[in-house]
């Protein structure tokens, strides 16, 4: 069975579980505090904000966002599917994201495509129906899988805060590579979301504390 982490409950409901599995979490847990939750909107819109936000910086991206949102009113697949690559263009998508959200819009149109049903697949499964769309790297699927349909077992094994955050907290002489990072979240299953969010909270955590630490040395 799926576990789906909808509410700030669920997250910690699942992170106390997590630490009742696998005692080396607890000293992350006590230096990170307990992770907020993160969502975003399900479904189409939902992937498309993060393909916007693809290798942009967070201030770039929110700018072509709003753009979007007040060009298309409401911005789902079939307005994007009706609309013409150089208007989308000029609210400032590039033509590589262009393509992926076309190709997404036809999709869904099409009904070869439901992003909602992603939410009750195995997490492995669900991220390799995304990856094998064009523009859907795994960044973005595990993005996706995490924060718009709140699977509790999407696990962002290429993460480079989270990677990190693992070499800190359990100590790893170098941090973990993507493949490195499936064995380690073995045991985490079927809540490697929930220990997704506490990495990335540990993460900032840690790095705040090691700034100071050498701002004062």
């Amino acid at each position: 069975m799926t576990i789906h982490l909808e509410t700030q409950s669920d997250l910690e409901e699942a992170v106390h579980a997590l630490i009742k599995r696998d005692p080396r979490l607890k000293p992350v847990l006590e230096i990170a505090g307990m992770p907020a939750l993160r969502r975003r909107e399900p479904g189409f819109t939902g992937l498309a904000h993060i393909v916007c936000g693809q290798q942009l910086s967070t201030a770039s991206a929110a700018a072509i966002w709003a753009r979007l949102s007040a060009a298309f009113d409401p911005l789902d697949h079939d307005a994007v599917r009706r609309a013409r690559a150089d208007r989308l263009g000029r609210l400032g998508l590039s033509a590589a994201k262009i393509k992926t959200l076309k190709h997404l819009a036809r999709e869904i149109a099409a009904q070869r495509l439901n992003l909602d049903v992603l939410a009750e697949e195995d997490a492995d499964a669900a991220h390799h129906t995304l990856i094998a769309l064009p523009g859907i790297g795994p960044w973005t699927a595990d993005l996706y899988l995490l924060f718009c349909l709140g699977h509790g077992d999407a696990w962002p094994a290429g993460d480079l805060a989270v990677q990190e955050g693992i070499r800190i907290g359990l100590g790893l002489k170098a941090r973990p590579t993507e493949k490195q990072m499936a064995p380690i979240a073995e045991p985490w299953r079927p809540l490697r979301g929930a220990a997704a969010h506490l990495w990335w909270s540990y993460y900032r955590a840690v790095k705040k504390r090691e700034g100071v630490l050498a701002e004062s040395g």
